[in-house]
């Protein structure tokens, strides 16, 4: 008898205990995301909407299209003496316009003029025309002993023409046959290109050292 009481005793106590935990109001869960407290969410682009200001940073940015390259305006600068005129130029020229290239071309340049007289068919003949001269006073002369002017008798170097004219007419005056020929040098030139949007021509000269000395030529755009 005495556990039967005990049995509804403990039915009653749990049937009361799983009501009440019913009648409670549901509570909502707070979703908690993975990582350290703190630390800002890692926002996505495509979550967020643009900022106007870098997307106009972003197209001023972008690369010029064919068709801007067709309406450009393009010169060149130089010819600059040395790399270091044709860098600095680039350096003072470049917030001007909108591209800008540095380029290199090969040019011949005078060295003077060489009168000589032409090669002997051997050195013992090279020799005696040296003794002829030396007997008549000349001193101011060589003989080539290798190379393509081997057996060449040369009679001086002059920057002047008209220096190398009278040495020729003083050589051709002992009865030899000197010839003058100019001596060129293979030498680089030194240029910078740029492009602009507009046709007025841009203020380079004051930016630039040595300035008067350069010139400016309408190329092919880049």
């Amino acid at each position: 008898m005495f556990i039967r009481l005990l049995f509804l005793l403990l039915l009653v106590l749990n049937l009361g205990v799983a009501g009440w935990i019913f009648a409670l109001p549901p509570q909502r869960t707070q979703a908690v995301e993975a990582g350290d407290g703190g630390v800002p969410r890692l926002e996505l682009l495509s979550e967020r909407d643009r900022d106007p200001e870098a997307v106009s940073a972003e197209l001023a940015a972008a690369p010029d299209t064919a068709a801007d390259i067709g309406s450009d305006t393009c010169k060149s600068i130089g010819p600059f003496a040395t790399q270091a005129d044709q860098r600095a130029a680039i350096t003072a020229v470049t917030p001007l316009v909108n591209r800008i290239r540095p380029r290199e071309t090969r040019t011949t340049q005078s060295r003077g003029w060489w009168v000589y007289l032409p090669a002997f068919p051997t050195r013992e003949r090279a020799l005696t025309a040296a003794r002829a001269l030396s007997a008549k006073g000349m001193r101011d002369y060589y003989i080539v002993t290798a190379g393509d002017q081997q057996n060449t008798i040369s009679l001086g170097l002059f920057r002047d023409q008209l220096n190398a004219e009278r040495r020729r007419a003083e050589i051709t005056a002992l009865g030899l046959k000197p010839q003058m020929t100019a001596r060129t040098e293979e030498m680089p030139q030194y240029w910078i290109d740029y492009a602009t949007r507009d046709e007025l021509p841009i203020a380079w000269r004051p930016r630039i050292d040595g300035a008067p000395e350069l010139r400016e030529e309408p190329i092919d755009c880049f």
